[in-house]
């Protein structure tokens, strides 16, 4: 039975991973940070493990413990992330320092961790990313730079865990059902405030957390699309998944610069002088 690791499972992206997963015949270690999430992933017979992505000491005993139980990871999603939402300055570089050490440095960390038992089954890394790191938009420019990110790092270990014959692929998705606004959502309402510069575009920044539930595709379907794609013979470096995620990129890659920075800024009501 092949087992695999996924963080980030309390809900939405994460927990229909889990679901697919477990169903398709993995042994699946479902990660969430809460108690109440880490067990109700218990009763729905997943091994659960409460976990912050952040902590390295942990990710050294779950990685024991893994290899003590099965001796080699097939499989690891890294999947946990959140969207911070709301002006750049506004946000300052502590909002970045929060948003890049889970959505960035975490995925260097817990790859690094479970490194040791990848190599051992020859599995692969699974990096959910997100079409947000190609076409960035305003009100949401430390998240895109995060998931930006994402694609470089996931480009750069593809290159230098080939040769241990561990294999990374990049999922970035599009729309997909999920909390991800809800929580998106709360960020930025933390931001906006009256002595923001920006408050008398908050909504516009509303706008832009509610953007990601556009139109969503099923969790579910995302799932089974991961899934596909990791079942492949020749797994692909990059997969694109759900509502908008061919055709953002496209837009970001064809729309001259100017224009789509135009389009974006009225989108999300900067136009005009304040």
């Amino acid at each position: 039975m092949p087992v695999a690791l996924i963080t980030g499972c309390s809900s939405g992206i994460g927990r229909a991973l889990a679901d697919v997963f477990k169903a398709a015949g993995f042994k699946v270690w479902a990660t969430a940070r809460k108690p109440d999430d880490v067990a109700a992933l218990m009763t729905a017979g997943f091994n659960a493990v409460q976990l912050d992505v952040n902590d390295g000491q942990a990710l050294e005993q779950l990685a024991e413990q893994i290899n003590q139980q099965h001796g080699g990871l097939d499989l690891l999603i890294n999947n946990a992330g959140y969207g911070a939402m709301g002006p750049l300055l506004d946000g300052g570089v502590a909002a970045m320092q929060r948003q890049f050490e889970t959505n960035v440095f975490a995925i260097v960390g817990v790859t690094r961790a479970f490194f040791p038992v990848l190599r051992r089954a020859k599995g692969m890394v699974v990096n959910i990313g997100s079409v947000s790191g190609v076409l960035v938009t305003p009100f949401a420019g430390a998240y895109c730079a995060s998931k930006a990110a994402v694609h470089a790092l996931s480009d750069a270990l593809r290159m230098e865990l080939a040769p241990f014959g561990v294999r990374v692929m990049e999922v970035q998705p599009g729309a997909i059902a999920s909390s991800f606004a809800k929580n998106a959502g709360q960020e930025a309402e933390q931001l906006i405030s009256e002595q923001s510069p920006w408050f008398a575009l908050r909504e516009g920044i509303r706008a832009r957390a509610k953007a990601s539930q556009d139109k969503p595709t099923p969790a579910s379907e995302f799932a089974a699309g991961v899934l596909k794609a990791v079942q492949q013979g020749k797994p692909p470096r990059l997969v694109r998944l759900g509502n908008g995620s061919r055709a953002l990129p496209l837009m970001a890659g064809l729309l001259p610069k100017g224009l789509l920075e135009s389009a974006l800024m009225k989108r999300f009501g900067l136009r005009g002088q304040l």
